[in-house]
């Protein structure tokens, strides 16, 4: 036989032998994993939310009567204190109807006073005939004619007397408009918003204008959040509270539940609650209309021991070894922990989470043991890149 046919087939004989012993051993390779320690730690859990600095009370400043603006005495940012003069309304119409309506009264009271003489002469009369009357000296029908004429000049001096009513409540309503057209301050605080200018015309028919926004404190601020319904069941009044602005991206302000409200807010079939946080406000940073991020928390442990919130969702039928996951008993959970490169179950029972770790309080978990989080697997090739050994030509 030639010897080099021979040769060339104890190569292939070796090569395949190999080829084939390398494919036994790479299907035994035991599966790799992540994971990491159980380790001590801080936990919080909170609920997020989004909201809007504003005042804890702000009062708009607006007019009751119609007219030009003839002077405005603050602008933005102003301090004003309760009943300071912040705007003028041009008074002279309303000055000439306090006038007209003064007039009117004394009109009415001339009135009322010729009434009055009008009714004594009616009773002087009356009583002139009674007297006569009784005398025999004049008919019934006289008699009974100055009984009338006396009751109509009685009625007209209640007319009178009503007319002067009616004039003295004009001449009241003439001057509160007149009153009016000075816009006072209706509170201590700061002005926040200025709607109008020297000259403007305000009417006041159909309802009433802003002329003004004045916020009464802004030491003290409140943050209207707005709180997702699947979240609202965990917040409580009092709850501590953290949130930042955009405009400090680096400080972290503190604040406090102050009311949960109960009136729903539906956008789209979205539902939230209104949270409303207070918030004390001493170097007057924080500006009414901020955005804020705000953290309820809702529970705050320290030196807990914790695994990474993967560690609860891991199920060990991923690691391609035929392992089965264990049904939980109830509320109980597992983790599953790699000792002596084996997983091994753990039943545990976790509290608080802050949705990167999550405590756990009740277990024989230990701290410095590896929780596996997920299974590494080994790729495999796609055909036509097959890892066999490529045969040499012999010929």
């Amino acid at each position: 036989m030639n010897k080099k046919l021979v040769a060339g087939i104890v190569l292939l004989i070796l090569i395949f032998g190999a080829g084939g012993y390398y494919l036994r051993e790479s299907g035994k390779k035991e599966p790799t994993y992540r994971t990491e320690d159980v380790s001590r730690g801080n936990v919080r859990a909170t609920v997020t939310a989004t909201g809007t600095v504003n005042a804890v009370t702000t009062v708009q400043v607006g007019t009751q009567v119609s007219g030009t603006i003839k002077g405005i005495y603050v602008d933005f940012n102003a301090p004003v204190k309760k009943g300071e003069l912040l705007a003028q309304i041009d008074p002279a119409i309303f000055e000439a109807q306090v006038q007209q309506a003064r007039a009117n009264l004394l009109q009415a009271k001339a009135n009322e006073a010729k009434a009055e003489a009008s009714l004594s002469d009616a009773k002087r009369s009356r009583d002139r005939y009674r007297m006569l009357f009784q005398r025999n000296l004049v008919a019934q029908g006289d008699l009974d004619a100055a009984e009338t004429n006396a009751q109509v000049f009685l009625s007209q001096l209640s007319a009178a007397s009503a007319q002067v009513a009616q004039t003295r409540a004009a001449l009241s309503l003439a001057e509160t408009n007149l009153r009016y057209t000075r816009i006072l301050s209706p509170v201590d605080g700061t002005v926040i918003s200025r709607n109008v200018d020297v000259g403007q015309t305000v009417a006041a028919s159909f309802q009433t204008p802003t002329l003004f926004t004045i916020a009464q404190d802004l030491k003290r601020m409140q943050i209207d959040t707005n709180v997702d319904e699947a979240d609202i069941g965990k917040v409580k009044v009092r709850m501590p509270v953290e949130f930042t602005v955009d405009a400090y991206p680096d400080s972290i302000f503190q604040g406090r539940v102050a009311e949960v409200r109960i009136a729903p807010i539906n956008v789209q079939n979205v539902v939230t609650y209104d949270v409303v946080v207070r918030v004390d406000n001493p170097d007057m940073r924080l500006k009414p209309g901020m955005t804020a991020n705000v953290s309820v928390i809702l529970a705050d442990k320290a030196g807990v021991l914790r695994v990474p919130n993967g560690a609860l969702r891991f199920r060990p039928a991923e690691d391609g070894r035929g392992l089965k996951p264990v049904a939980s008993r109830g509320r109980e959970q597992a983790v599953w922990v790699l000792r002596d490169n084996t997983p091994q179950r753990v039943a545990v029972t976790p509290g608080i989470s802050d949705g990167t770790f999550t405590e756990i309080h009740a277990g024989t978990l230990r701290e410095g043991e590896q929780v596996i989080l997920e299974t590494l697997k080994n790729k495999k090739k796609d055909n036509g890149s097959s890892s066999s050994p490529r045969v040499p030509r012999m010929f």
